[in-house]
């Protein structure tokens, strides 16, 4: 997102695909890449730079919300569920209470 930080892009698409509206930290909690299959079936490799959000409230109306289904899930849960491993292992090892 142009003239926007990393940390703000990273908010905007937290309120886009699940209606999240918080405090975003200006600090990146881990990396990791994976294969994004578009719509005319290309494969673009993606690079993804993951920032905790303190979350203040949540809408249920927001841009995607025909598209995903929000649920919320313990730290082990989540990291069970996410295909990547290393997205696995950032939610594995955040630990939520070093958050100000």
């Amino acid at each position: 997102m142009d003239g926007v930080t990393p940390a703000k892009a990273a908010a905007a698409e937290a309120w886009e695909e699940a209606g999240v509206e918080g405090r975003v930290m200006d600090f990146v909690l881990g990396i990791y890449s994976y294969n994004k299959t578009v719509q005319n079936k290309v494969t673009l490799p993606c690079v993804v730079a993951v920032f905790p959000i303190k979350v203040k409230r949540l809408s249920d109306d927001f841009p995607e919300k025909g598209e995903r289904k929000r649920k919320w899930f313990s730290l082990k849960k989540a990291a069970a569920r996410v295909n990547e491993g290393e997205l696995a292992q950032i939610i594995a090892n955040f630990d939520p209470t070093h958050l100000r």
